[in-house]
């Protein structure tokens, strides 16, 4: 094989066998932070709307759906608020039978 061809097309240039490890780590890490969102700043009018929702749900038993900050995908949740502990700014989250999640209210950037 002449040197022509192994530097063409997938000759050992594009072999993930000749990178160096270091350059590997690399490439993951630019690769995700290629990825990465910034978390969005909620005006006053979208915080009240997420606590008027998280109220409702506690008080009315009603189910929600919440959008939590994530650097890289959205997760959202369903379900009903149980318990709300405004010291600690979390709230409870039941998300099915004898399951639960506590949550951080600064993570929350949606709820309907």
């Amino acid at each position: 094989m002449t040197e022509r061809k192994r530097l063409e097309g997938n000759g050992l240039w594009e072999s993930s066998r000749m990178m160096l490890p270091e350059h590997k780590v690399a490439i993951n890490i630019k690769s995700k932070e290629e990825g990465r969102k910034e978390r969005p700043i909620l005006d006053s009018q979208e915080v009240e709307l997420i606590e008027c929702m998280l109220a409702e749900s506690l008080n009315e038993h009603k189910m929600i759906t919440i959008m939590l900050y994530d650097e890289y995908d959205d997760v959202k949740l369903n379900g009903i608020v149980t318990s709300l502990h405004t010291h600690r700014r979390e709230i409870k989250l039941a998300i099915g039978p004898g399951d639960w999640q506590w949550i951080k209210i600064d993570e929350i950037v949606s709820a309907r």
